[in-house]
């Protein structure tokens, strides 16, 4: 269902952009790295998080670490990392394979400064053995993501 729902999100707003399904898991940074032959910091992670009621992604570098004090200024309140079942029940997607894409309902996306350093990055698609490879700021364009600074 999650990859489904990522291919037919890239089927219905980005056509040109291709899913990679690989046959190693890319379910880590490291993993992601080593399977996308690219430096750990172009792997786009994201971050499902709670912050009093709200229920929001982040998505930064791979190598980056949210900041709890910038985190608390952009946001208001202290962030809470969702559980790998809330995360799935929230995004339909696995732990490994989250990303800002297919989901079940609009959840506010924010974009780290930290991909601003790369003018490509590979987020997961929904599954722990697939990525797409896009364009910054055509991620942030898609998922209609706001640009915050809260990583380290």
């Amino acid at each position: 269902m999650s990859f489904e729902s990522v291919r037919a999100f890239f089927s219905a707003h980005a056509p040109e952009i291709e899913i990679i399904e690989t046959a190693e898991s890319s379910s880590t940074v490291a993993l992601a790295a080593e399977a996308h032959g690219v430096e750990p910091g172009q792997i786009a992670k994201t971050i499902c998080l709670r912050v009093g009621d709200e229920t929001m992604l982040v998505v930064a570098s791979g190598t980056a670490r949210l900041d709890n004090r910038k985190f608390k200024d952009a946001f208001g309140g202290k962030g809470r990392m969702l559980g790998p079942e809330e995360v799935l029940e929230v995004t339909s997607h696995p732990v490994g394979g989250v990303c800002p894409f297919g989901l079940p309902v609009p959840l506010p996306v924010y974009c780290d400064v930290s991909l601003k350093r790369f003018d490509e990055v590979v987020p997961a698609a929904g599954s722990t053995h697939s990525a797409v490879r896009i364009a910054t700021e055509r991620l942030a364009e898609l998922t209609r993501a706001k640009w915050v600074d809260v990583c380290q």
